[in-house]
């Protein structure tokens, strides 16, 4: 079911003229976000790049594309899957940088993502850290998917982009997802949003951030330890670390 799924001049508003009015106001300008992690969890991992892509009446106006710098290595299975290695963030700069320049850059603009919770569960995580707060609205081209398409077997992103023949230059990618994630919540918009509105108008993102608790002085004292004796340079600072944060570097470190 191809369409020109070009982001261009609002071809949102084309659709709506030409299928009637909607009594919901339909977003034109908004933040469509991916993110690369070392895991599932918001707690115990880390973002280790962020895409992104600011759109203005239909097209794209700015785009954001970091690589983060992790406390720990990445693992193979994440290097299988996105592409990533430990020398390509070998140089990035540190997640608070980078994490304070992309709250800057979405400004109070709705988030769009595919499975937006868990790109906003991560970006809240990070901006806790920060002692800043991150509210926001936002948009699931995941959940669209699973209303509107409930006879495909996958509604993954790679799924959805085959079924639409959105191309995908490096899937599993931030930036790239973004867009291709900008391009199917038009192509979704362009037939479903008439038919229900609903789906399309900006929900309240949630995640309830989990107390921070400091790492141990006995996971510190292990952490220094097994430092000094895999002669590795130490990256983590022993007063602001997390106990959760140092469990996961002691394991990695054991199994170096």
């Amino acid at each position: 079911m191809p369409i020109n799924t070009t982001l261009s001049t609002n071809p949102l508003k084309r659709t709506r003229e030409e299928k009637g009015k909607s009594l919901i106001e339909f977003p034109e300008d908004y933040c469509v976000v991916d993110i690369e992690t070392t895991g599932f969890s918001p707690e115990w991992d880390t973002i280790i790049e962020i895409g992104a892509l600011k759109v203005r009446d239909g097209k794209v106006a700015e785009r954001f594309m970091e690589f983060i710098h992790p406390q720990e290595e990445i693992s193979p299975m994440i290097t299988n899957l996105t592409g990533i290695t430990n020398e390509m963030v070998a140089n990035a700069r540190p997640a608070n940088a980078v994490i304070s320049d992309f709250l800057e850059f979405c400004e109070d603009d709705v988030l769009i993502g595919h499975n937006v919770g868990f790109d906003y569960s991560f970006m809240k995580s990070g901006a806790s850290n920060l002692g800043l707060t991150f509210e926001k609205f936002g948009i699931d081209t995941f959940k669209i998917a699973q209303r509107t398409l409930k006879s495909l077997p996958s509604k993954s992103l790679s799924s959805l982009c085959e079924y639409y023949q959105i191309e995908n230059k490096a899937a599993h990618r931030a930036y790239y997802d973004a867009l291709a994630t900008a391009k199917l919540y038009q192509t979704l918009a362009h037939y479903f949003e008439n038919e229900d509105p609903s789906l399309f108008k900006p929900q309240q993102l949630t995640y309830k951030i989990k107390k921070v608790q400091p790492a141990t002085a006995k996971q510190v004292a292990l952490l220094q330890r097994l430092c000094s004796q895999k002669k590795k340079v130490p990256e983590w600072n022993p007063d602001t670390i997390t106990r959760s944060e140092a469990s996961r570097l002691i394991d990695t470190l054991l199994k170096a």
